[in-house]
């Protein structure tokens, strides 16, 4: 990805990112054929996937299904009944779906040869693979309010008295990097930490509000997606302020799934474990940083504009168990209503 397209965003979502065109990488002979990926990716940052992916195997014809997590979800419980989906591949913000996918038997997994340059977590087996790291963490602006006024931690978010009814995220049940890292936080410190967030008043926005109201200064402080920070710092010289809480970061990897062909749309999962390799490639992680993206490879040399090293990330990752994530999630999603939604 090059940085020629900016991106508003939701996290995604479940998650998102911006890519640019005009790739330099040079064009290979590789597989043919066709794919679907369905993906809760922004239209145009998948566009500029898409137009990479051209670029780089010109022989393939490859599309993109966006739409937000839940509904990406819903259609493909909806196609189960006829046995068939339309998509080849999925790339999500939520590894835990593959959980789910994997248990009915609608997964194809995958040897890929760049696993082992992998920083982060995969599936053993190859049935997911990360392909990029989304980041959640806190910011403000200094330019509005002082950073003693700002609390310093994912605890103190919900906890202190600090930023009440000042504070804000995006809605856990429309974005998948939202609900995980409720989820996470749910893990760290139990139940009440939904009802902290809710005593406080806590605000549920849009990505793209979330951040016009923290550059306002309505918000004093949100829980956000690190690229969208830097990204603005980058683009547009803001003087929005990311904050690496006290008590560690969210790592959320977005990743990669290949449908097996008895439910893919168009039987081509040699294709698919081609572009998965891809994904997972130095190439490909190099565009991706350049959009403010970490890296999912391990000792990657590049960083995310204005960011912090990659691996003092992952030391301080907040752990995050996708099984309970999968097996709990409508019981997250009920406290996370009665709680955040209807407080």
């Amino acid at each position: 990805m090059k940085k020629l397209l900016y991106l508003t965003i939701i996290f995604v979502s479940l998650t998102g990112i911006v890519f640019a065109g005009g790739g330099g990488e040079k064009k290979t002979a590789g597989p043919s054929g066709k794919l679907m990926i369905y993906t809760s990716l922004q239209r145009n940052v998948a566009n500029e996937i898409q137009a990479e992916l051209k670029n780089v195997f010109p022989t393939m014809e490859i599309e993109f299904f966006c739409s937000p997590a839940a509904a990406i979800r819903a259609r493909i419980d909806a196609e189960q009944a006829s046995r068939k989906l339309g998509c080849d591949m999925i790339l999500s913000g939520d590894p835990s779906y593959s959980l789910e996918l994997r248990g009915k038997r609608i997964l194809q997994n995958h040897k890929s040869r760049e696993a082992s340059s992998l920083a982060v977590a995969y599936d053993k087996d190859g049935y997911w693979y990360p392909v990029w790291l989304n980041n959640i963490i806190l910011a403000y602006n200094p330019a509005r309010y002082a950073r003693r006024t700002i609390p310093e931690s994912f605890y103190d978010f919900a906890h202190s008295d600090l930023a009440r009814g000042e504070s804000a995220m995006e809605n856990p049940l429309g974005s998948e990097s939202a609900f995980t890292s409720l989820a996470a936080l749910r893990s760290l410190y139990g139940n009440e930490y939904f009802e902290a967030l809710g005593n406080k008043g806590l605000k549920l926005d849009s990505g793209t509000d979330t951040l016009a109201k923290l550059e306002s200064g309505e918000y004093r402080v949100v829980m956000i997606q690190e690229e969208e920070i830097i990204k603005k710092r980058e683009l547009e010289l803001s003087k929005l302020a990311p904050i690496y809480p006290d008590d560690g970061i969210i790592v959320i990897p977005t990743v990669i799934m290949i449908i097996n062909d008895r439910w893919s749309a168009n039987k081509n999962t040699k294709a698919a474990g081609t572009i998965t390799d891809w994904f997972l490639s130095a190439d490909a992680q190099n565009y991706f940083v350049g959009n403010w993206m970490h890296s999912a490879r391990a000792s990657f040399p590049k960083l995310p504009y204005d960011s912090i090293i990659t691996s003092q990330i992952l030391e301080r990752a907040i752990p995050i168990n996708w099984e309970n994530n999968f097996r709990q999630r409508a019981e997250i999603s009920s406290r996370i209503e009665q709680l955040l939604i209807r407080k």
